[in-house]
């Protein structure tokens, strides 16, 4: 079966990939080379389909449509997000920003009504 994702959900994946982007934009002190800015590129981008799994409860096929990959990619970016909790600094700020985007969701829900 095919997943179909909604232009709603697409553009909420998007945004929390942007959110994340400028989350560790804020907390990044140091100048980054051309092959860093590829590494944090992904990076970002693990962390943002980790988080659209984890706070949207998108399945892995929806996330890699939005992203324009494939589910066992999601997959393997969602795993590699879980592992990196181990160290604690990487834990606490992976839950800093699922509070995070739970308040975008709510802020968004409630200028919807």
């Amino acid at each position: 079966m095919t997943a179909v994702l909604s232009p709603e959900a697409r553009a909420l994946c998007l945004a929390v990939q942007q959110l994340t982007d400028d989350m560790l934009g804020l907390i990044s002190d140091r100048v980054l080379v051309r092959r860093d800015r590829r590494r944090t590129a992904c990076h970002v981008r693990q962390i943002a389909m980790y988080l659209c799994h984890v706070v949207l409860q998108l399945s892995l096929s929806e996330i890699g449509l939005a992203f324009g990959r494939d589910r066992s990619t999601v997959g393997h970016a969602c795993a590699v997000v879980e592992d990196r909790r181990d160290n604690p600094a990487m834990d606490e700020l992976l839950s800093a920003l699922e509070r995070v985007t739970v308040a975008f969701l709510k802020a968004r829900a409630g200028e919807a009504a």
